[in-house]
């Protein structure tokens, strides 16, 4: 299997749950970033967590923390360059990145499988999971290769729509079967903390 690098996107202000760290709430006895990882490591060469402030918070984890390289929180886009320019650091013979956002605690076991299933059927650059008729754009299988593209989108073109990048390449879906849970559902705010803990003693 070729091999995958794995980055949690945890660099968003999560407003709307009063600034919290999103990927450090309680699921079913187990924080998000935990499930998270349980899920990821197996699938992937190695993982980050992409992240802002002070990474002391995730000592814990002992996962390497690479914040944004990009001034001004340019959102989810930052967070992917941020992971590519990491591999492509540290990791030089690893040509994929895959991203996740840090509040999606059910990711699939087989993410990392499915996605470049669909881009080797497809022949296509970069390949997207989608589930409920969606395409989940931070939920993704990028080139590292993409990374000057991408620093002169955020940089010189400022922009910020994670679908507007991928929009200009050669892109798939790889769509996942309605179930009783969506595996992408994420944690926007606080009734989705509760969703998810219903969910964790239903589905784990």
């Amino acid at each position: 299997m070729e091999k995958t690098f794995g980055v949690i996107l945890a660099g968003g202000l999560a407003r709307r749950l009063g600034g919290i760290d999103k990927t450090l709430i309680d699921i079913g006895g187990e924080t998000i970033l935990h499930r998270l990882i349980g899920r990821l490591a197996p699938q992937c060469a190695g993982l980050a967590l992409n992240a802002n402030g002070d990474a002391s918070r995730f000592k814990r984890f002992a996962l390497p923390v690479i914040p944004d390289g990009v001034a001004g929180r340019a959102g989810p886009l930052a967070g992917v360059l941020a992971g590519m320019d990491h591999v492509a650091a540290t990791h030089p013979r690893i040509a994929d990145l895959i991203t996740v956002p840090a509040d999606t605690p059910f990711v699939p076991h087989d993410l990392v499988a499915r996605l470049r299933a669909a881009r080797s059927q497809a022949q296509c650059r970069i390949a997207v999971a989608g589930s409920a008729d969606r395409a989940h754009h931070t939920v993704a299988l990028w080139p590292v290769a993409l990374r000057d593209e991408l620093r002169h989108a955020l940089i010189d073109e400022n922009l910020r729509q994670v679908s507007a990048f991928i929009a200009r390449y050669e892109a798939c879906v790889a769509a996942w079967p309605p179930g009783p849970l969506d595996p992408f559902f994420n944690v926007n705010e606080p009734r989705d903390v509760e969703r998810a803990k219903e969910l964790a003693l239903a589905c784990d």
